[in-house]
This record gives C-alpha cells, sequence and structure tokens, in this order.
C-alpha cells in the first residue's frame, strides 16, 4: 500500500476525532450554560399578614415598616383557654400572637368549577394556592384559563395539615367521605393547580419545614434548566388553624412571648408565627425575553444542601449555611462582592442569629463595601413552609423599587454576634440605594438550607407600571358556595381586587371594526349586544363578541398604524361587569395610564368569562 494513501487514511481519521472532541466540548459547554441558564421571575401572586392582596400592598407594608402581627383572632381558637403565661405549663402556649390572613375560609369555589361539597373537604391552603396562583399569572399577563395543555410546571412548599386534624376533632368517623383524602393530602395541593389551569408540567410538592417554598423555588429553576417544563410555578403556603403546634413550638423553646421576631437583636428570645403565601411565575430568560414578558427580576443561581449531624436535630448548622450561600453563588457565577443585600432566614431566636450572621461574616469578609442584612419575619413572623418566598417576593420588590426596607425591632447588635469587622448593616429606615444583587435565606429546622440569588433586570426601574384590573374582579358571586369548619364562619367571597400589572407596552389588535368610542355588551350567552357610548365617542360597534386576541409575545398586527385600540372586559355576572368597568374607569383616570399597554393585557393576559363588553377608542381620554 502506498505510503501516500496511508497518511491519508490517518490525517482523514485524526480529524474526525479532532471533530468529535470539538462537538463533546461544544455539547459540553452547552450542557453547562444549561445548568447556570438564568431564570425569570415574570409574575407575583402574594397574601401575607398586615398586606392584604398583591406585591403592590406587600411592599407598602414594607416599605412603611408596619407589622402584620396581631392577637389571635377569636375564630381561629380560644386563646384565653389555651393561653398560660407559664410556658411550661401543660397543654398551654405563651404566645399570644400571630401574623394572620383575613377571610381563610373564603373561597371563590364556581370560580373553580369546584362544588359546595367538595370546597368543604379542602383545605384552606389548598383553596389558597388556588386563588393566588391565578393572581399570580394575571399580574405576568398570563391569561389563566389558557394554559391547558401547557408545559407548565408546579412547585409547592407545603409543611402543615391543621385542617385535617379540625375536620376529625371530636367527630366519629361519618364526616369521612369521598373528598376526604383528596381535600387533606399535602400532594393534591400541587396535583390540585397543575388540573385547575391544565398543565402537564411536573407537579410536587416539598416539605423541608421552613425552608420548604425557597426549596420549591431551586426545584423549578432545575426543572426549567433541565428542559422539563417551559413555565414554573413556584410556591408556598402556611396557615395556622389550630393551636397544636403553637403549643409544640412554646414547650420547645421557639416562640416569643411578645409576639416580635427581634432578628439579629440583644433582646432575641425566639419568633411568632405566621401565615402567607405566594406564587412566582418562573420562565428561562431567553424565552421570557422572546415572548416580550415583563421580567420582574432574574434567578441567577440557587443552591440547597443539609445541616447533617450538627449539635441536635434541629440545630442549625454554621459551615452548612456557609457552604450553601457559597454554592449558589458559584452557579450564579458572581462573587460574595457583588451582593448588595442579604434577605436573611432571620428568625430571631438566640441560637440560629449568631450562627446565621457568623456564617454571612465568613462569606463576606474581606469587602469594603457595606452589606444589608434584613428578615422579612419581623413585619410578618416566621411563616415557615411559605417564608422562603415571602423573603423572594421582598427580594424583587427590592430590586424593583430600588430601596431596602426598615427590619423592625432592631436597637441594638446580639452580643454574642462577632462580625470581626465585616462591614454588615441591619437597616432601621427606608434606605433607597443602587440594588443590583440580593442574596435569600431560607433555613429548615429539618436541616435542609436553601439560597437564591437574584438579579436585576433591565426594566427594575420601570416603577410604577400601568395596571389593569383584574378579569376576575367582583363583589361576591351569588353562587359562590358557603365554606366553613370548626371555629370559623366568615362568609365566602370572590377572589380580592388587586390590579396586577400590564407586561409590556404592545397594543391588543382590533376586536371590533368600523367604529371608534364605543362598546359592545354581548348577553349572558355571549350571543346579543347592545350599544354603550364610551368617553370616546357615541357611534355603535357591530354586534360580535371580541375575537381571540394573538398568541402571547406575537406582535399586534398593524401596530404602526391603527387609529384605534380594543379594550375587551369581561366576567361572571352583570353585577362583577358592572365593577370591573367602574375599577378600570378609575385606572384609565390616571393620566400616565399607558391605554395600549392596557388593552393589550385586557385581551391577551385574562380570562374570558360569559359576560362581556368591548371598547373600541383611540385613546383614554
Amino acid at each position: 500500500m502506498p505510503v501516500t494513501d496511508t497518511r491519508a487514511r490517518e490525517a482523514s481519521a485524526v480529524r474526525r476525532a479532532l471533530a468529535m472532541i470539538q462537538d463533546l466540548e461544544g455539547r459540553l459547554a452547552a450542557a453547562r450554560a444549561q445548568a447556570h441558564a438564568p431564570v425569570a421571575i415574570v409574575g407575583l401572586g402574594c397574601r401575607f399578614p398586615g398586606a392584604g392582596e398583591g406585591p403592590d400592598a406587600f411592599w407598602s407594608l414594607l416599605a412603611e415598616g408596619r407589622s402584620g402581627v396581631t392577637e389571635v383572632p377569636r375564630d381561629r381558637w380560644d386563646l384565653d383557654a389555651f393561653y398560660d403565661p407559664d410556658p411550661d405549663a401543660p397543654g398551654k402556649t405563651n404566645a399570644r400572637w400571630g401574623g394572620f390572613l383575613a377571610d381563610v375560609d373564603a373561597f371563590d369555589a364556581a370560580l373553580f368549577g369546584i362544588a359546595r361539597r367538595e370546597a368543604e373537604a379542602m383545605d384552606p391552603q389548598h383553596r389558597l394556592l388556588l386563588e393566588v396562583t391565578w393572581r399570580a399569572l394575571e399580574h405576568a399577563g398570563v391569561a389563566p384559563d389558557g394554559l391547558t395543555g401547557s408545559k407548565t410546571g408546579v412547585f409547592v412548599g407545603l409543611s402543615t395539615s391543621d385542617y385535617g386534624t379540625l375536620m376529625g376533632a371530636g367527630r366519629d368517623a361519618s364526616w369521612i367521605d369521598a373528598y376526604a383524602s383528596l381535600g387533606n393530602a399535602a400532594s393534591i395541593a400541587a396535583g390540585r393547580i397543575a388540573y385547575a389551569y391544565g398543565l402537564q408540567g411536573p407537579a410536587m410538592v416539598v416539605d423541608s419545614a421552613c425552608s420548604s417554598s425557597l426549596t420549591a423555588v431551586h426545584l423549578a429553576v432545575q426543572a426549567l434548566r433541565a428542559g422539563e417544563c417551559a413555565m414554573a410555578l413556584a410556591a408556598g403556603v402556611n396557615l395556622t388553624l389550630a393551636p397544636e403546634l403553637t403549643i409544640n413550638f412554646t414547650k420547645a423553646r421557639m416562640l416569643a412571648a411578645d409576639g416580635r421576631c427581634k432578628t439579629f437583636d440583644a433582646a432575641a428570645d425566639g419568633y411568632v408565627r405566621a401565615e402567607g403565601c405566594g406564587v412566582l411565575v418562573l420562565k428561562r430568560l431567553a424565552d421570557a425575553e422572546a415572548a416580550g414578558d415583563r421580567v420582574l427580576a432574574v434567578i441567577r443561581g440557587s443552591a440547597v444542601n443539609q445541616d447533617g449531624r450538627s449539635a441536635g436535630l434541629t440545630a442549625p448548622n454554621g459551615p452548612a449555611q456557609e457552604a450553601v450561600i457559597r454554592a449558589a453563588l458559584a452557579n450564579a457565577g458572581l462573587g460574595p462582592e457583588a451582593v448588595d443585600v442579604v434577605e436573611a432566614h432571620g428568625t430571631g431566636t438566640a441560637l440560629g442569629d449568631p450562627i446565621e450572621m457568623h456564617a454571612l461574616a465568613s462569606v463576606f469578609g474581606g469587602r469594603t463595601r457595606e452589606l444589608l442584612v434584613g428578615s422579612v419575619k419581623t413585619n410578618i413572623g416566621h411563616a415557615e413552609a411559605a417564608a422562603g418566598v415571602a423573603g423572594l417576593v421582598k427580594a424583587v420588590l427590592m430590586l424593583r423599587h430600588q430601596a431596602v426596607p426598615p427590619t423592625l425591632h432592631f436597637e441594638r447588635l446580639n452580643p454574642h454576634i462577632d462580625l470581626g469587622g465585616v462591614p454588615v448593616s441591619v437597616p432601621t429606615a427606608l434606605i433607597e440605594r443602587d440594588v443590583r444583587v440580593v442574596g435569600v435565606s431560607s433555613f429548615g429546622f429539618s436541616g435542609t438550607n436553601a439560597h437564591v440569588v437574584l438579579e436585576r433586570a433591565e426594566t427594575a426601574r420601570a416603577v410604577p407600571v400601568a395596571v389593569a384590573p383584574s378579569a376576575a374582579v367582583a363583589p361576591p358571586v351569588a353562587a359562590a358556595p358557603s365554606v366553613s369548619w370548626p371555629g370559623l364562619s366568615r362568609p365566602p367571597t370572590t377572589l380580592p381586587h388587586e390590579a396586577p400589572s400590564v407586561v409590556d407596552g404592545r397594543p391588543s389588535p382590533a376586536m371590533t371594526r368600523g367604529g371608534t368610542g364605543t362598546a359592545a355588551v354581548p348577553s349572558q350567552e355571549g350571543t346579543g349586544t347592545a350599544a354603550v357610548p364610551t368617553r370616546g365617542g357615541t357611534d355603535t360597534a357591530p354586534g360580535t363578541a371580541p375575537a381571540p386576541p394573538p398568541p402571547q409575545g406575537a406582535p399586534a398586527p398593524g401596530t404602526a398604524t391603527r387609529p384605534v385600540h380594543a379594550l375587551p372586559l369581561s366576567a361572571r355576572d352583570p353585577a362583577a361587569l358592572e365593577a370591573l368597568v367602574a375599577a378600570w374607569s378609575e385606572t384609565l383616570a390616571d393620566p400616565s395610564a399607558d391605554f395600549a399597554a392596557l388593552c393589550h393585557t385586557a385581551g391577551a393576559g385574562r380570562a374570558r368569562f360569559a359576560h362581556r363588553l368591548a371598547i373600541v377608542a383611540p385613546d383614554a381620554g
């Protein structure tokens, strides 16, 4: 065989081997990039003590330095019967305080097609998740009824089951029906969300105690990066409906008798239990940008680990806390010097505070720039399974508003905390400053630790933004079933009204043609119409119901030349539609309202109900 042929074959083999190596290196680089891909937070829904409904109300509570802690409401349990100032008194608690939500016995079951009997068997934590998820989707500009069959994941942090205890207390087994297990099984909390909205991505409930919801966020980020889902709902919920766990935590000396989480303070002596629910709508950043979504903040990295064998089963482990923060920063591709604020776990316990602060001093040692450290627990109490998502929502709002709220009840640093010269400060007043990166910690007494690193989105300074009243806004719907349980008897209501933010400025497509300044009002069945004049004119519009909007993220046809915009509104009954129109009138009266953007959100980001009204006008005037 000629030498030249041999050499040619060898050269060809070398080229093939090099190509294979280059291909492998490319695949490895792509896998590494995917493992660190940023994730966008595109929507928020929340209810926390003292803050009402939604992120705007929550920010007001934080920025104004208010507390949502109150005495235990009489409709939860008989406080006097269970209270004793002696924490060792059998069957008693020395804690009279907590962070409680109003109307947790109220549920808009009809909105989700749930019958009265089934609703009564449902743990109110499941009900709350359904409603706050609706709010989060609307806040993201995603129509809640348009996700059927989508590759959307559900990750829920939940760790208590007071309702099942209450349902069976002092009763024989005759109360158990076909809905009892479905209503009280933790796994159903995620499964019911997936069922209600038709979601077909992974769905699971996480219980790692106090770190449950932040661990759920970490798992959601991992699933998005792995391509297991295209969008994810990450949530946490906690309700304290019965006194047993409060008594238990009293005996463990975990609770503060004065009802204050005095985080990092010399007087820290325990925490106050709290309720809450938060839901985040997540997408891969590249997907969110391609769709034109409004990005509230970016999750750059996250990590979860375990304490292992510490000083005790529930005792925190400083080196493990340090390790999880370093791992999250490495996952984010950032160094400690990049972080501006840490939203700490910060329960306000004599043991936990020094361990956490020393871990922070170790991670952030050597920096010269001030690091601000705070805890939302001083405002609302310790929301346990929902504590991590509460801290994460606060972090998003800090990035959006470019300000750091005060940490309440802080006067003097715990003398057991030695920062070793690291410039760490606990803010006691609202501080406005450039905030680019925030770390959020959540540590479970199970030993599971989680940390998430958030970065400011490019649009973070665009505050305030235009808002669109909710399509579900309504006075109480007559058909909504009454829901109650032992000791709780508030009347039902529909979803509270809160105005979710507009996604972007793209106007919606024209939904009716041939007129300006008119509204078409379909009948109850959505087949007939009546002309209603609007502020833009008196002509009537065609008697047709609004046509579907284009897919979310698609450019609106005729954007450059459209002389008018269509504002489609709908509700579940005439009273609700009337209330919605009133809410829109108030919104559009604001001179800064972006009419085109509001029309787009109303058309593409709201569910469609039977009672409809379409307004066609050139502007909000």
